[in-house]
């Protein structure tokens, strides 16, 4: 069952999670080595592999704010990591769905570090303290992206069902 690894304040920006310093750097291979780079802590357990795939950053409102940036997306998605946040910003979570980041709109969440989270449709449920939470559904053609890994994924199985 995935764990809490951070909990984080709201009005997390794009330059928290891929400081600008780095933003030479696109590459999808490359840019995860800078998540949180400001952070170094986290910075170093990313890095060393301390947290399995499917890891869960829970933020509070407005986690991604500040600019378009998609290297902070990349940068997540290359740890595999799912975020959960009582809500992200417009630009964040588009580029998070292009890429395939797994990405919970939870206006409710209420987790700590090490808690345990399990998912189903439309909820969420706090295993730690036994408290669930309802999601925000995104639509249908969105989450479908997300599923299929990113945008170019998803756009590749489109057209080799109708090459058929």
């Amino acid at each position: 069952m995935p764990n809490v690894i951070i909990t984080l304040e709201a009005d997390i920006s794009t330059d928290d999670i891929y400081p600008g310093r780095y933003m030479a750097t696109v590459l999808p291979t490359e840019t995860p080595q800078y998540c949180f780079a400001n952070r170094t802590d986290l910075n170093e357990k990313l890095k060393s592999g301390a947290f399995p795939k499917g890891s869960v950053i829970v933020a509070d409102q407005n986690f991604g704010c500040g600019s378009s940036r998609e290297q902070a997306a990349s940068a997540l998605k290359g740890y595999d990591l799912t975020i959960v946040a009582r809500s992200m910003s417009r630009i964040f979570l588009q580029n998070a769905i292009n890429l395939g980041l797994n990405v919970v709109l939870c206006p409710g969440i209420e987790a700590e570090e090490g808690h345990e989270l399990a998912f189903e449709a439309g909820k969420v449920t706090n295993v730690t303290t036994g408290r669930t939470f309802e999601t925000v559904r995104l639509p249908e053609a969105r989450q479908a992206i997300i599923d299929a890994g990113g945008l170019i994924p998803y756009t590749r199985k489109r057209l080799l069902q109708t090459a058929r």
